[in-house]
């Protein structure tokens, strides 16, 4: 094994489960964030001795997760058909007492772009700036972003259901 194999097995052993909560969050569905996981992994390793001459790696393959998500959503919502002629039965969240996977469920209606801003400024904890970076815009488009995305996540949860969420996630 070399040098480089060996770090970025280290790189992967250490930042492994960070990478995927990620993944899980700007997604929604365990599978497909281990198949997202999968893709940044194999683009970072491809292009390793690029990425390591930056200090951290991991800001890199949390954009390709961002990008590779949005991406797939993407596609998915153009090959999509929603029938309209008859609304679900009940809510999905009722009933359902589980505040996370009702957090869940108000992220995945989310555009791709809100999501990825609101996982990664409120799970992974980054500024404005580190956000802009990761997903390539401006400081301007995370913060217009991440005010739309509180504003439909307050709309379909409550304000305190909301706040409590985020705290609980935080703790």
């Amino acid at each position: 094994m070399s040098g480089e194999e060996h770090d970025f097995g280290a790189f992967v052993a250490a930042r492994a489960t960070s990478l995927l909560r990620v993944a899980y969050l700007a997604c929604g569905d365990r599978t497909e964030a281990e198949d997202l996981l999968q893709t940044a992994l194999e683009r970072t390793y491809r292009n390793w001795d690029r990425t390591v001459r930056h200090d951290d790696p991991e800001p890199y393959v949390r954009r390709v997760i961002i990008n590779a998500a949005i991406s797939r959503a993407r596609r998915r919502a153009l090959l999509r058909i929603i029938p309209m002629h008859s609304p679900p039965e009940t809510s999905a969240r009722a009933g359902d007492p589980d505040l996370l996977h009702v957090l869940m469920e108000a992220l995945r209606a989310l555009p791709p772009r809100q999501r990825a801003v609101i996982v990664l400024r409120y799970w992974e904890d980054l500024t404005e700036p580190q956000t802009a970076e990761v997903l390539g815009c401006a400081v301007g488009t995370v913060k217009s972003q991440t005010s739309k995305a509180m504003a439909k996540l307050r709309s379909a949860l409550g304000r305190e259901t909301l706040e409590g969420v985020i705290k609980d996630a935080h703790a």
